[in-house]
């Protein structure tokens, strides 16, 4: 949730926060899930389900009473309709002013901390992505030195007008993630080589073909030293589809970023020197 859109909920009369406290075993959401409930409304999820309903008819209930909080212990089995085989523990609180400013504090602060996703290229494809970018946990920004095509996004994200986009790269934070797409092979090259020399990106992606890789990886050799290719997705978004259609790539790209986004797994690297 953005922080404007939990600003406005929150100023919409008494709310009830319901937060996850402790969770054992397995449940539809992780420790400090939270939501946000008045008596018609609700903003936010702790996991959906039998349990949300319950949580939920116990923040209307403690609304009404004008109590201060409650707690909730609850077993996710068929006694609630729900299989997950966990327990979770819910508290309850009748929020003040205090707590609704640090609400939206720790939602501005959640937001400043996204996942940076650069997408360079704003054809077809580009703008694909950044429809479904937009969408999801994660500071997406378009960039292109073509101004049309910028023009055409039509996706509430960052978009950056310039003839030199690998300074955007050598800008970045550490851990973004870098989808090379650009309407020129030079380009592409030129940006992916810089991505790669960050070392401490989450993801780096150019879209190609097995044959471009290869060719990617002679100018490598030729231009770049030492650097390593061993990090570089491509083709990216190869999920098995043969369909080359901009929204199902971009589909297949987005739930790749996402997945080395979010993985436990992923590496993370400090910023080396480029050779």
């Amino acid at each position: 949730m953005t922080p404007a859109r939990l600003q406005s909920f929150l100023a919409s009369g008494p709310v009830v926060r319901v937060t996850l406290t402790r969770v054992r075993g397995s449940s539809p959401r992780e420790v400090g899930a939270t939501m946000f409930v008045t008596q018609t409304g609700l903003l936010g999820t702790i996991g959906g389900g039998q349990l949300e309903y319950m949580a939920l008819d116990e923040a209307r209930k403690l609304l009404k009473s004008s109590g201060k909080g409650a707690e909730m212990d609850v077993p996710l089995g068929p006694e609630i309709g729900q299989c997950c085989g966990g327990r979770v523990e819910i508290a309850l609180t009748l929020m003040d002013d205090a707590d609704k400013v640090a609400a939206v504090e720790k939602a501005q602060a959640e937001t400043d901390a996204l996942p940076h996703v650069y997408v360079f290229g704003a054809g077809h494809t580009g703008r694909a992505m950044a429809d479904l970018f937009q969408h999801l946990p994660v500071a997406c920004v378009l960039v292109d030195p073509r101004a049309e095509e910028l023009q055409l996004n039509t996706a509430q994200v960052e978009t950056v007008l310039t003839a030199l986009p690998e300074a955007v790269i050598c800008s970045a934070p550490p851990r973004s993630a870098f989808v090379v797409l650009t309407h020129d092979h030079a380009l592409d090259f030129l940006l992916t080589s810089e991505a790669l020399a960050r070392r401490d990106a989450a993801y780096v992606g150019m879209i190609g073909s097995a044959t471009k890789r290869a060719s990617f990886e002679s100018f490598v050799r030729k231009q770049c030293g030492p650097l390593s290719t061993d990090a570089l997705v491509c083709p990216i978004g190869a999920s098995g589809s043969r369909d080359k259609r901009p929204p199902v790539i971009a589909a297949t790209v987005v739930a790749e970023v996402i997945t080395a986004l979010t993985s436990e797994t992923a590496a993370v690297s400090p910023v080396k020197a480029r050779f």
